[in-house]
């Protein structure tokens, strides 16, 4: 098979990226190793900044977003048993956030693939990529028992975190930042309304929690937890009874219980990979980089990632100019290490930290107050949230 674009992975980096370079009329290919359905059980992220919402509308799959997604103007942080509004659409000049889940992102950006008739190889195996330092790089892997190989002009990574693209670049050649971080969020998904019309951030004694949504009858909740907890130890009952006592008593009495629809833990960890191109092959999303979810920057960095890139490729097949290949990973960088240490900073201020004593707390605290009561202070939590503008700079 030949393609202009060889894309590793169909999460929602790699069928978004597919689906702006088909809107330029650029043809490429998307391989992914597990099944379609697969992709879409995957519980993930819902929280998308105007740089998302923006992008999906440009690649032409906005619509059920704008008609389902539910605005959100601001956030609340809980602590000292109060809760405080950042008020972000004030303090950002009118930007917002959307709440879209990423499985209906996914299921949109997929639907719209079919609807175009363009290739896509669900239940890849042994998926490889060579020769991307030259100028044929190829992609190779099986499936149904025949072997395959695609020729390529590039290959964008956007195989996540565990994929093979990162994986395949000698050691020498690329240099790997990582922080974990020694708690784990335990997350739970039932269909009852939520706790509240905004997000609910909690500093409680007991440890961070969080109540999100997914709409207005679905909602997501989570607790910070030892990474020694297994999911199987708690039960649905055990999970609302610990939410309560980290909430504060008006959110206590609002709160509605029902059965978990999917529960899970995840680790948290600070992760960068520099660079994110090696000769003919762009990592993307989850290949290259990984924030702890408490800042919502995940899936916002990969979608800016993939503006990027889209336009990169765009602008080398259309202009005959390599100028945005060339500064895609500065670029996106750049963008990225500003994401990672707000999800950092935020990390750190919101949950208890183990070895950490009564002072921390106090410091915690007093940092909180001083953010929550100062004008400036709250900006910058808003202007981080929402997210910062798109630079097409040197």
């Amino acid at each position: 098979m030949r393609t202009q674009v060889a894309i590793i992975g169909a999460g929602p980096s790699g069928l978004l990226l597919g689906q702006l370079l088909a809107k330029a009329g650029i043809h490429a290919i998307i391989v992914e190793r597990q099944t379609g359905d697969y992709v879409l059980s995957r519980i993930r992220a819902g929280i998308l900044e105007q740089v998302c919402i923006d992008l999906l509308d440009e690649a032409g799959v906005g619509e059920r977003m704008h008609k389902e997604g539910l605005i959100h103007r601001g956030i609340e942080l809980l602590y000292n048993g109060r809760r405080h509004r950042i008020d972000m659409e004030t303090l950002t000049g009118g930007k917002k956030v959307m709440v879209y889940g990423q499985t209906e992102l996914t299921k949109d950006l997929m639907d719209a693939r079919v609807a175009a008739d363009l290739p896509t190889v669900y239940g890849a195996h042994g998926v490889a990529v060579h020769d991307f330092d030259s100028v044929k790089p190829r992609v190779t892997y099986e499936k149904d028992g025949k072997s395959y190989e695609i020729e390529c002009d590039f290959i964008a990574g956007c195989d996540g975190f565990h994929g093979v693209c990162r994986a395949s670049v000698p050691r020498r050649a690329i240099t790997e930042y990582e922080k974990v971080y020694p708690f784990g969020w335990l997350g739970l998904l039932s269909d009852t309304p939520p706790l509240h019309d905004e997000l609910i951030y909690i500093n409680s004694p007991r440890g961070f929690a969080l109540c999100s949504q997914r709409s207005k009858t679905r909602s997501r909740y989570y607790l910070q937890v030892p990474l020694t907890d297994k999911v199987e130890e708690w039960t649905d009952e055990a999970f609302w009874q610990e939410l309560r006592l980290r909430l504060d008593e008006k959110a206590r009495d609002h709160l509605v219980t029902g059965h978990s629809i999917e529960k899970s833990i995840a680790p948290l960890r600070s992760f960068v990979t520099e660079p994110l191109r090696f000769g003919r092959m762009f990592l993307a999303g989850d290949a290259g980089h990984i924030v702890p979810p408490t800042g919502a920057k995940g899936l916002n960095l990969a979608a800016t990632d993939v503006k990027y890139l889209s336009h990169a490729l765009i602008e080398y097949y259309k202009d005959k100019s390599e100028s945005g290949i060339n500064a895609y990973s500065e670029r996106c960088l750049k963008r990225i290490w500003k994401g990672e240490r707000f999800s950092w900073w935020f990390t750190h201020l919101m949950h208890r930290f183990p070895n950490e004593g009564a002072i921390d707390a106090k410091f915690q605290q007093a940092e909180l107050d001083y953010l929550i009561h100062s004008e400036a202070g709250s900006r910058m939590i808003a202007e981080n949230y929402v997210g910062l503008p798109l630079d097409f700079g040197g």
